[in-house]
């Protein structure tokens, strides 16, 4: 009897992740994937992502309207509110054996808390990883907490999920499945790239990916120094779009104004995974706080400015610079990152986050579990008095 895995994903950011596992899942004959497409992905905002799906010939168990066209906290918590109403009609009707979490999105605490309701075993890729500046953090612990198998990316994360209280067994070290692209994908040349997103990759590039901060009052409190700092970069740029959270619509608002006064900085809503693997090769440096700078940026030792409190706590590879939200710090840092010293001691460095074989490892974990029972019944070590 095959197993019935429903996967959820809710961005671009969770599908370029899941993208190998879903690879593995979908070929497997034991395993009945159901896939629920849900938030950010049918939001015409965000770029209906979902056509990167249906274009990767996945087959869509359910799509699930939930995400309010706000920029509000408020409208944070009432998209999760929505989605659950959603998910308890969809999984309850679907009764799958298992549902697949990754990482640290306030959506994922819906299907969470519905599968946690409905006793359905949870299996939760990225945790125990940190990133202080952000609810993320304090989502992705939830999460681990509410979840029966987790894959994390490294042995610190592995470990801090087994101090939660995670039985050891459960807990498996696969790498980051991003990093999979890199083995499995076939990247485009810079010529490809050049040609598909319209750019002159001979000139020096930054990759800019900046999100708001989702733990503080204001969220782009930070962001006011970024784009002065910004402001003052001679190289090309290239803005990834801001994540659905609270303060997304200022910052891309700010970021076509910027546009508007530079011919030589571009702004794009979705770049597949593929597309952004790639331009990352051709990159000459990574500016922002996403976790992308920090879990794949290191696979091409590309250099990497990270900025202000969000991914706060992350284990960091050798290629990340860390720079306060001052125009300053950031341009101080830009410039070290800009250095033939500082490439040079980047030649030859190890991405921390993983192989590039962490899909076949979930795959393997997921289509050998105990069975239901056995996952639901989570044990709490004892505590030596």
């Amino acid at each position: 009897m095959k197993r019935t895995v429903a996967v959820i994903t809710t961005s671009r950011a969770d599908y370029s992740h899941l993208y190998w596992p879903l690879r593995q899942l979908n070929a497997h004959p034991e395993v009945d994937l159901k896939l629920i497409v849900l938030a950010s992905h049918l939001s015409p905002e965000f770029g209906d992502t979902v056509r990167e799906i249906e274009k990767d010939g996945f087959p869509i168990a359910a799509r699930l309207e939930c995400l309010l066209s706000s920029d509000t906290d408020v409208g944070m918590a009432k998209s999760i509110g929505v989605a659950v109403l959603s998910l308890a009609d969809t999984l309850a009707a679907m009764r799958p054996d298992l549902i697949l979490l990754i990482a640290d999105r306030y959506e994922m605490l819906a299907p969470a808390t519905v599968a946690l309701a409905l006793r359905i075993p949870i299996a939760h890729i990225e945790g125990g990883e940190l990133s202080q500046g952000a609810i993320d953090d304090a989502v992705r612990n939830a999460l681990t907490k509410m979840s029966h198998i987790h894959f994390t990316s490294t042995d610190g994360a592995r470990d801090r999920v087994i101090s939660m209280g995670e039985e050891p067994w459960r807990v498996q070290r696969a790498g980051a499945p991003s990093l999979d692209h890199l083995s499995k994908s076939k990247l485009m040349s810079q010529l490809e790239v050049e040609s598909c997103l319209k750019i002159d990759l001979s000139r020096p590039t930054v990759v800019i990916a900046y999100h708001p901060v989702t733990l503080l009052s204001d969220t782009n409190a930070e962001a006011e120094e970024v784009f002065a700092a910004i402001e003052e970069l001679s190289q090309q740029l290239i803005f990834c779009y801001p994540n659905a959270d609270a303060g997304s619509r200022y910052l891309a608002t700010r970021i076509r104004s910027l546009l508007e006064r530079r011919q030589d900085a571009y702004f794009f809503t979705n770049l597949p995974s593929v597309t952004y693997w790639s331009l990352l090769q051709y990159a000459k440096l990574f500016l922002g706080n996403s976790s992308s700078g920090i879990m794949e940026t290191a696979s091409f030792a590309l250099p990497t400015v990270n900025i202000g409190m969000r991914q706060q706590g992350r284990e960091r590879p050798r290629n990340v610079i860390d720079a306060s939200p001052v125009k300053e710090s950031i341009l101080a840092a830009v410039l070290k990152a800009d250095s033939t010293e500082f490439r040079a001691y980047l030649k030859g460095m190890k991405n921390p986050y993983g192989d590039g074989c962490a899909a076949e490892r979930i795959a393997q974990v997921l289509t050998n579990l105990p069975s239901r029972d056995v996952l639901l019944l989570k044990l709490v070590p004892q505590v030596q008095k």
